[in-house]
């Protein structure tokens, strides 16, 4: 009897150390962990998943007053909806690994999730997982199931057993190798080691088990090539979505309201910008044919553009300008596999689920880890004072700017002092340094509150040099402060003034000047005096985009970064939301006013 027990006890934990991993549960509810990463919002997660912010908050509490980078949210998997299964990748899986989980083609996985590569399957990334997959969450394990050595799981985790390729399970005996083992098995050290992947960190031990796979002739929907390790790299060579060489004509059409009374000026300013970006490409010999649709208003079907014979063949789309038109471009650009891009809204869900989406300008939050890391670099050894406005007007309150600095400050040690406007005159002289750079930095973005502050500053510091105190005072803004240039340029120049914006250009740059002059020949009028210059908005999307087509073809996603480009107004820095989904920009610049009378452009991209 006690030999019975002790068989079963080493039975029970024999097959308890063989279970795999899936998505752990939370009453009826299965889930996934996602890694919230910089910039990301609440909105954003749900919208990436399908799902609605309530059902995050239900298994995150406090998740709706604050998410933060690094966290680990429960994510509900709705196992009821297509193309919405997901998994995160664990610790030690590999994608051969997942194909055995899901009974799925490494390539089918690698379709849906066209952002992922060798060099970022990493722990904690999650995949998703097409609809032709099966989960076994809650599928009843066979009889004859082959338990495969992956990871140990504490009891309370649900677990569910796979299917394995482990032909046997082999005990360790004292003095064998990796090398012999495999020798005996007739298998390549390679192919032992894929199968128990621990083995490329821990040493053999006697008397634990570990997998032996079949060869690979006789595996069963095996992805490898005989001979060959079935590791990450390996799957991902044989299973790498075809390319395609550039095409010799490209194929790009442009779909905006241009006879729509309320945006056709700005509309038709885009357009011609582009045009001398098409010009500039062909004196170089590329061939372009460009197709311009009307998209007409908000409440006109852009369907019947999208019926077109010719639309199946473009290469590139850009547009459309109205929020109500973007879901069916967005749907026919994925079904066709067209590129996307969007120039103009910063309001978009579509980009989360789409991979064929280029969005130009992006929510605010996204934009702040950029600046937050630049401003560190920057300011390091500055005297950092935020000043509290008071402001009521809520359009230009930037306490969620401010929360975040605040926050990015505390966790790189730095210092820094707030003080309310109302009572700089009596209190400001005491918190500037002799010593330091005096950055300062009002909560809101609006003109009212810049003037206050320039006039309070101006005074402060001629009672300062009244007194031969020297304070050098800079001031810290908003991008809506390059649209009150024209009020306060002195005063910038003399405060030394920074700002950060996704976009600037003034007439002082040599290429920004070139620009103007040619638009002017071009079409005999000025541009628009508008933020951003839509002309020059056109030209850099343009040239970007199908100089990029030209070179890189369907490579175009792998060469973003070396496509050479001079931006007129706006620079380009994309980075996938999702190993499934599109593009957002996350370039920003740093807009300097030098007291030497200069202005400076910075892309914090690059600064050293």
């Amino acid at each position: 009897m006690k030999i019975t027990k002790r068989i079963l006890l080493l039975f029970l934990l024999f097959v308890g150390f063989f279970f795999l991993k899936v998505p752990a549960q939370q009453g009826d509810q299965f889930y996934f962990l996602h890694t919230v990463e910089k910039g990301q919002e609440l909105h954003d997660i749900a919208s990436m998943y399908g799902i609605s912010r309530d059902s995050v908050v239900i298994l995150n509490p406090g998740s709706r007053d604050r998410i933060y980078a690094g966290q680990k949210l429960k994510i509900p998997q709705k196992k009821d909806v297509e193309n919405k299964l997901f998994h995160t990748i664990q610790p030690g899986e590999t994608l051969y690994r997942l194909t055995l989980i899901y009974k799925v083609p490494a390539k089918a996985i690698l379709d849906a999730n066209p952002g992922l590569k060798v060099e970022n399957f990493q722990a904690g990334k999650v995949l998703l997982i097409p609809t032709s997959a099966k989960s076994n969450i809650g599928n009843p394990i066979p009889d004859n199931t082959v338990y495969s050595h992956l990871e140990i799981q504490p009891v309370s985790t649900p677990v569910v057993a796979v299917q394995s390729r482990c032909k046997m399970m082999h005990q360790v005996k004292r003095g064998e190798t990796v090398y012999s083992i495999s020798r005996d098995y007739g298998i390549t050290s390679d192919r032992l080691i894929v199968a128990n992947p621990e083995l490329k960190t821990e040493k053999l031990k006697r008397g634990s088990f570990i997998c032996i796979p079949y060869p690979p002739s006789v595996v069963k929907g095996s992805e490898g090539i005989d001979g060959e390790p079935l590791n990450n790299e390996n799957l991902f060579v044989k299973n790498k979505i075809e390319k395609q060489s550039s095409p010799p004509v490209l194929k790009v059409a442009i779909i905006l309201p241009f006879l729509e009374t309320e945006s056709r000026t700005r509309m038709v300013e885009y357009y011609e910008g582009f045009l001398m970006a098409v010009d500039s490409l062909k004196r170089t010999g590329v061939s372009i044919d460009l197709y311009v649709y009307d998209s007409g208003g908000q409440k006109t079907s852009i369907s019947l553009i999208l019926r077109r014979n010719e639309m199946k063949e473009m290469d590139i789309i850009f547009g459309p300008l109205y929020q109500q038109h973007i879901k069916p471009l967005a749907d026919f650009a994925k079904t066709n596999k067209i590129r996307l891009v969007l120039p103009f809204t910063s309001k978009n869900d579509e980009v989360f689920t789409n991979p064929y989406i280029y969005q130009i300008n992006v929510s605010q939050s996204y934009l702040y880890p950029e600046i937050y890391e630049y401003f560190t670099h920057q300011f390091r050894d500055a005297n950092i004072i935020i000043i509290e406005t008071g402001e009521q007007n809520v359009v230009s309150k930037r306490d969620e700017f401010i929360k975040g600095l605040k926050q990015e400050l505390q966790n790189k040690s730095f210092t820094f002092k707030t003080l309310d406007a109302d009572v700089i005159a009596g209190k400001m002289e005491t918190l500037l340094s002799s010593e330091k750079n005096n950055i300062l930095i009002p909560t809101s973005d609006s003109n009212t509150a810049l003037l206050k502050l320039i006039s309070q500053l101006t005074t402060i510091i001629a009672n300062l040099r009244l007194g031969d105190i020297q304070a050098n005072v800079q001031l810290f803004g908003y991008p809506e402060w390059q649209t009150y240039v024209k009020d306060h340029i002195s005063n910038y120049f003399d405060f030394d003034t920074y700002f950060y914006s996704s976009f600037y250009t003034n007439n002082l740059m040599p290429d920004a000047n070139k620009f103007s002059k040619d638009y002017r020949k071009w079409y005999s009028k000025e541009t628009l005096i508008t933020y951003p210059r839509y002309g020059m908005l056109g030209y850099d999307t343009g040239l970007y985009f199908l100089k990029g087509l030209s070179l890189y073809g369907s490579e175009l996603e792998d060469n973003l970064p070396n496509i050479k480009f001079t931006p007129l107004q706006m620079d380009f820095k994309f980075q996938r939301v999702n190993n499934w989904g599109g593009f957002i920009n996350k370039n920003v610049f740093f807009v300097h006013f030098t007291k030497d009378y200069e202005i400076r452009r910075i892309n914090c991209d690059r600064f050293e």
